[in-house]
């Protein structure tokens, strides 16, 4: 299984340890591309390492003396950059992340340094596709999430239109006749009521016929002629 890994002088028996603990932590999916393996120049014994795969790039470090490895990982989409600098004695390996954070290795073997700046930069590469579908399809689904605030309305609002386009236009109606002007009722007739004679004159002048023929005295004329007058 570890045998693809041991092709640029990467030492056995740390890949196949680093191996082993990769197959713990890799994710569903998830596949290693290329492991890198520190060569200091004097004394070797707990090399770093850096591992490379689909989804991410990780750090070990060997701790207790190797009896334990510690490791730092970064998924794809944190990586801003990555460098490779070659120097006399090896190269150095280091990637930068967008919260500003580096993490580096040094004495890598050149070849294996190479190597691991080719693959970083064909996962970053992959990854920058990949955002630019994501961001893709994010503005096609926000440009496609424009709706009528009544969309029934608007249906049936343009199936009425469609309707008005096809229906046949009527022929205009002549306007309904004026209607007849009414006369105006004629002015009742004015009637001329001959006025009632005054009732306390006619009862003074039969008092004063009677007096006249004799009938009563004068004492009594005056006296009847005063008692009409008070009455009135």
């Amino acid at each position: 299984m570890i045998e693809k890994f041991l092709n640029e002088e990467q030492d056995p028996k740390t890949v196949e340890k680093v191996y082993s603990r990769l197959v713990d932590l890799l994710s569903s999916g998830e596949e290693v591309i290329y492991i890198a393996v520190q060569k200091k120049p004097l004394v070797n014994l707990f090399p770093d390492c850096i591992a490379i795969t689909n989804k991410r790039i990780l750090f070990f470090t060997p701790a207790n003396l190797g009896l334990s490895i510690k490791f730092v990982d970064f998924v794809w989409k944190d990586i801003v950059d990555v460098y490779t600098k070659e120097e006399i004695i090896g190269a150095v390996f280091s990637v930068k992340t967008t919260n500003g954070a580096e993490m580096a290795v040094d004495y890598l073997p050149k070849i294996q340094g190479r190597k691991l700046y080719q693959y970083a930069q064909e996962r970053k590469e992959v990854e920058r596709e990949a955002r630019r579908l994501r961001d893709l399809e994010q503005k096609r689904a926000e440009s496609g999430s424009i709706q009528f605030e009544n969309p029934t309305a608007a249906h049936a609002s343009t199936a009425q239109q469609a309707y008005a386009a096809q229906a046949p236009v009527a022929a205009p109606q002549p306007p309904p006749p004026a209607p007849a002007p009414i006369a105006p009722p004629a002015p009742a007739p004015i009637v001329h009521e001959t006025p009632k004679p005054d009732e306390l004159t006619e009862k003074l002048k039969k008092l004063k016929t009677l007096f006249d023929n004799g009938l009563i005295s004068q004492e009594e004329y005056n006296n009847k002629k005063l008692d009409l007058l008070s009455d009135f």
